[in-house]
């Protein structure tokens, strides 16, 4: 079984990911860990998005869809993959399928975290790193001991670039503006499952595995 993973930035899509992955018997997959595997294996197709990442330009989508491809048909698949918030677009979905036809796979579930926007904000915003350690907090769901304070006597906790209100803004923007055609596709295809990913972790988890099924 192949299962992609969909949802907005701060959905808690890394969390269900393993989550499942590990209830199905599926490799998790996200186009970083791909990127990297392939690279550090000196694949043909690693080095050559060596090629875009050293010289500062983005991974074309044939590339990326090709490396998903390979690892889905690897020989340690096992019982199937786990996509992480990858294909991004229709454009990436189409490709892939394209591809994985041309193997004899498909993807078998498109599993879909809905948060309302607002709600995933308050998640983003709300979270608070370390620089030194790593650490990472939430001001709500997982404060420090003592408020802006690292754990860990690092000191002053920081707020991530990309967790300030504009750009959380922004990502979400883009991510509709990506999406909604995305997930079309996969309603068309009678493959698209919605789970509300607003309920705790293990109600959201206990939702997507039900869905997966």
């Amino acid at each position: 079984m192949n299962v992609i993973l969909l949802g907005p930035p701060g959905a808690g899509k890394g969390t269900q990911a393993k989550r499942v992955a590990q209830a199905f018997g599926l490799k998790h997959l996200s186009s970083g860990d791909i990127l990297r595997a392939e690279r550090k294996a000196g694949t043909e197709l690693g080095k050559k998005a060596q090629e875009f990442m050293d010289a500062g330009k983005l991974v074309p989508d044939d590339l990326v869809v090709s490396m998903m491809v390979a690892q889905i048909d690897g020989p340690d698949a096992g019982d199937g993959v786990l996509l992480d918030g990858f294909p991004r677009t229709r454009l990436q979905a189409e490709a892939l399928d394209a591809k994985l036809a041309g193997v004899g796979k498909k993807i078998d579930r498109v599993v879909d975290l809905v948060v309302a926007d607002d709600k995933v904000a308050g998640r983003l915003m709300g979270r608070r790193s370390c620089s030194k350690c790593g650490a990472v907090y939430h001001v709500e769901f997982n404060p420090p001991k003592a408020e802006g304070q690292c754990d860990n006597g690092c000191g002053e906790l920081t707020i991530r670039p990309d967790d300030t209100e504009e750009v959380v803004r922004q990502r979400l923007e883009t991510y509709h503006e990506q999406t909604a055609p995305l997930t079309a596709y996969y309603r068309d295809k009678a493959l698209l499952r919605e789970v509300d990913g607003a309920k705790t972790v293990d109600e959201v988890a206990v939702s997507v595995e039900s869905a997966c099924r």
